[in-house]
Order: C-alpha cells, then structure tokens, then sequence
C-alpha cells in the first residue's frame, strides 16, 4: 500500500474513533453527573477537531512539490501539531477553571460504577489505537500521526484517572476526589498542550533536530574517502516526513570538474540510501587550500605542502559551523579559520 494512502487511512481512524468515543463519555458524564468524567468528555472534544486537521494536514503534506511550493507541503504537519496543542491548551485552561469551581461547590456523583465501565472502555480503545498511530507515524515519518497518537495516549490516561477518581467516591463518599482528579488533569492537559506548541514553533522555525544532523554526519564519518578532506556548515532541514540537507565539502583543487561531480553524486547517494524518506542534499565542493594539508589523508597528492599530522573527527560540534577547520604545522592544535 502506497504510504499516503496509509497515512491517510489511518488518519480517517483516527477521525472515526475519536467522534465514536466523545459520544460515549459524555453519554458517561449524563450517568454520572462526575466532574472528571465531564473533564474527561470536554478533552475528547479536541480530539475530533484535531483528528480533522491532522487528515487534512496529512492530505496535503502528501501532494508532491510546485511551483509555490519548492520544498513540498511537509511543514502544514508542524502547523497540525501546533494547532492541535492550542486547542489542547485552550481546554485545559477551561478545565482548570471549571475543576476549580467544582472543588469549592462539590456535587455528588451518581452511578460511578457505569462511568468506570465506560471509561475504562474508552481508555483500552484509545491506548490501542494511539500506540498504532504512534508506531506508524513514527515508522513513516509523520510528525502528525505521532502527534495524533500521542494525544489519544493522552486521552486514555485521562479516562484512566477519572475513573479511579469514581472509584474513590463510590469507596469513600468523599465526593471531593472528583473535583479533585479534574484539577490533576487540568494540569496534566495544560502541561501536554504546552509541549505540542512548542513542538510545532520549532519545527516552524527549523530548529535544529541534533538526533537527524547526528546522524547524518554519523554516516559522512563511517564512509568517509581520503578526498573528502573536510566537510562544515552542514544544515540539516525537515519538511514534513522529507529531509532537506547541504553542506560544503573540501576537496582536493586539483580534481577535474568531473571528478567533483562522481564525488558529490555518491555523497548524495549514500545519504539517500541511510535515510527511508525522500531525501534532499546539496553539496558544495569547495577548494581545499595548504592549510589543510596536515589533516589531509589524500594519498600520493602532487601539491602537498605539509605532512599528514591527524585526521579532524566529523561530530555535531565541528561539522554544522560555517568555518573550515584545519591544524597548522608549528601548532598540533585544532583551530578554526
């Protein structure tokens, strides 16, 4: 199966199960008349919202690029988890505040044992579906399937907590438990709401994944050739599932054009090939110069003006900065220029 195909298939899931269990906890708020099961319902009223809009954002991250859009429609999944986590954040305030209320005026709770039936239901419902939207987002690399799951995870503890919260009262009479467990979860939203958006403001803004640079450079470093002397300012930018790499190479000067170009091809295709996503990379060859002849492995060079001394190890700190590196010959230390 096409992977747009499945992400949209399980986005319509996602859709469907939602809308079906709003139905069933606020038909569990109607039995129970309970705080925390209300929280619980008024939560789960994001959750279709989002679930719309994560489709929909997966519909067009999957339209391939044009003239508008150069990079593709990758970054509407950050949009998606940004919209989701404001909505979020927006009903765990409305929480808060009602939780608040319903402490100070507690009401009493009727029929908690078909709540906790209810819940308990939903709360299987959602834990499974969620763990199969996160594994798949995860391994398609949809930030809004991960997201999506995430939430329906979320939601599942929350029906989990309220439910031990009508456990408590039916056990205890003590009706302010309820209020009590919508307040934590109040919380426990706003927190949840608050990680999202600061998700999607960081994919907005192309901040910088180190795990994906990492690896990226991980791999320049295990296929590294004599004539890719150095390598810096190596930027690594997601658009959805798909990445978008450059970086400048040091070569020998004295390499033929074509032999910069069958070069910078298998640099190119070996990041292609580490990555199961549609991969992106530029590649500029910039000259090398005498000063990095001493950690310089090329053999047999013609124009070598200092000995070999050590080779500079690739890694997350040397490799994304915009300077060349190299060691100069009265000084074995590492410097910058």
């Amino acid at each position: 199966m096409p992977t747009t195909t499945l992400k949209r298939r399980l986005g319509v899931l996602s859709l469907v199960v939602s809308a079906g269990l709003v139905a069933i906890k606020f038909y569990a708020y109607r039995l129970t008349h309970s705080q925390a099961v209300l929280t619980d319902a008024l939560e789960s009223i994001i959750n279709v919202f989002t679930s719309g809009f994560a489709l929909y954002s997966i519909y067009l991250a999957g339209l391939p690029k044009d003239e508008n859009h150069p990079y593709g429609h990758g970054k509407i999944e950050y949009l998606s988890i940004g919209f989701e986590g404001a909505l979020i954040f927006i009903a765990g305030l409305f929480i808060f505040y009602s939780a608040t209320v319903s402490l100070i005026h507690p009401h009493a709770v009727s029929k908690p044992d078909w709540g906790v039936a209810l819940l308990s239901l939903t709360a299987v419902v959602n834990f499974i579906v969620g763990l199969v939207l996160i594994r798949a987002g995860k391994k398609l690399n949809s930030i809004s399937l991960v997201g999506d799951g995430q939430h329906l995870y979320i939601d599942a503890l929350s029906s989990l907590a309220s439910s031990a919260a009508l456990v408590l009262v039916a056990f205890t009479g003590i009706v302010e438990f309820d209020g009590g467990a919508a307040l934590l979860l109040g919380i426990f939203i706003l927190v949840n709401g608050y990680r999202m958006l600061r998700r999607a403001v960081s994919g907005l803004m192309d901040e910088t994944d180190a795990a994906t640079v990492t690896e990226v450079i991980a791999e320049l470093q295990a296929q590294r050739r004599p004539a890719w002397i150095d390598v810096h300012n190596l930027r690594v930018q997601r658009y959805g599932a798909n990445l978008h790499i450059d970086c400048h190479m040091q070569m020998p000067y004295y390499f033929t054009l074509e032999q910069i170009h069958t070069e910078l091809h298998d640099i190119e295709e070996l990041i292609r090939a580490r990555f199961a996503v549609e991969v992106e990379m530029f590649v500029h060859a910039d000259p090398c110069t005498f000063a990095a002849c001493s950690l310089c492995l090329m053999p047999n060079c013609p124009v070598r003006q200092h000995p070999f001394q050590h080779e500079v190890e690739w890694d997350l700190h040397n490799a994304v900065r915009n300077q060349r590196h190299h060691l100069k010959p009265e000084n074995p230390g590492l410097s910058i220029s």
